[in-house]
C-alpha cells in the first residue's frame, strides 16, 4: 500500500492462534474425578442390581415330586406347591400331549382348577390320576354327549316333574331309606372316600356307589352282583330334587345310547351330585 511519501507499508498479516487453555486448578481436577467416581460406583450398582444373586423368590419355591399317571403310562412332575389345579394341567400338556380340556385330573376325588397344591394337601410322592381323550379320540366317536344331553334337556322340559312320574313314585313313596346317608341342602362337596350307600334302584334294591378313580370305572353295587361300569362308557347324568325332600335327589345314569338304558338311584345326597356329574362326565363334556 502507497503512502504519502511514496514509501510502502509492508502489512504482514498473521494468523490467529488458538488461545492456549489455561491449566485446569486442582481443585477443578478433583472434582471431576470424584463426579466420574461416583458416576462409575452408580452405574455399578444399577448393574449389580439386575443380576440375580441366586436368593430370587422363584428359587425358593416350595416343590413337590408327583407321579403323573395317564393311560397306563408313568410321568415325574417337579412342580411348585403353590401352583393351581389349572397350572397343573398346562404342565400334564406339556407331558402328555393331552389338552388342559381334554383332562380329568383327579387326587382324591375331581382336583378343582382354582385351588393350590397345597390348598388340597398334594403331598411330595402322590399320584394324580389323569383321565382324558385326546383330539382324535374326540372325533372317533360317533354321537357327540352334548347332542344326547341336549336332546334329554329338552325332552325333561316337556315332561311332567321325574319324581310325579308313576314309575318312580312306586321306588319313592316306600320313604326314606333308614340307613340313607345323611344330606345337606344348598352345598357342594367332593366325593367321600367311602361309597356312597343306603339308596334304592329302580327294583327297589338297597344300591350303593362307588367311585374307582384310578380305573375310571363307575362301580354299581347290589346285593345280587356289582357292575363295573367305565365312566367313558356312561352318555349322560340327570337328577332331580325328591318333592318335599329336596335335600336329596334321583339320580339316572345313561349308559346306553336311549333314555331306555338309564340306571335310576333314589336318595342320593345333594351336596354330592355336581361332584358324581363332574366326576363321570368331567367338566369338559365333548362327546
Amino acid at each position: 500500500m502507497a503512502t504519502q511519501d511514496g514509501s510502502e507499508e509492508v502489512i504482514m498479516e498473521t494468523e490467529a492462534k488458538p488461545k492456549e487453555e489455561e491449566p485446569l486448578s486442582e481443585d477443578v481436577v478433583k472434582g471431576d474425578e470424584e463426579t466420574t467416581s461416583h458416576t462409575d460406583a452408580g452405574n455399578s450398582t444399577t448393574q449389580d442390581s439386575s443380576i440375580s444373586n441366586g436368593d430370587d423368590t422363584g428359587d425358593k419355591q416350595e416343590t413337590v415330586d408327583l407321579k403323573i399317571i395317564w393311560n397306563k403310562n408313568k410321568y415325574d412332575l417337579k412342580i411348585p406347591v403353590d401352583s393351581t389345579g389349572a397350572k397343573l394341567k398346562e404342565q400334564i400338556h406339556s407331558l402328555t400331549g393331552l389338552p388342559p380340556a381334554m383332562q380329568k385330573v383327579m387326587y382324591k376325588g375331581l382336583l378343582p382348577e382354582d385351588k393350590t397344591l397345597r390348598e388340597i394337601k398334594v403331598t411330595n410322592g402322590a399320584k394324580i390320576m389323569v383321565v382324558g381323550s385326546t383330539i382324535n379320540d374326540v372325533l372317533a366317536v360317533n354321537t357327540p354327549k352334548e347332542v344326547i344331553q341336549q336332546e334329554v334337556k329338552a325332552e325333561e322340559n316337556k315332561k311332567e316333574p321325574l319324581c310325579r312320574q308313576k314309575q318312580h313314585r312306586k321306588v319313592l313313596d316306600k320313604g326314606k331309606p333308614d340307613d340313607i346317608m345323611p344330606a345337606i341342602k344348598g352345598t357342594k362337596e367332593r366325593l367321600p372316600t367311602v361309597p356312597l350307600s343306603g339308596m334304592f334302584n329302580k327294583s327297589g334294591g338297597k344300591v350303593r356307589l362307588t367311585f374307582k378313580l384310578e380305573q375310571d370305572q363307575l362301580w354299581i353295587g347290589t346285593k345280587e352282583r356289582t357292575e363295573k361300569v367305565p365312566m367313558g362308557s356312561i352318555k349322560n347324568v340327570v337328577s332331580e330334587p325328591i318333592e318335599g325332600h329336596e335335600d336329596y335327589h334321583m339320580m339316572a345314569f345313561q349308559l346306553g345310547p336311549t333314555e331306555a338304558s338309564q340306571y335310576w338311584v333314589y336318595w342320593v345326597p345333594a351336596q354330592f351330585v355336581d361332584a358324581i356329574k363332574d366326576t363321570v362326565l368331567g367338566k369338559w363334556q365333548y362327546f
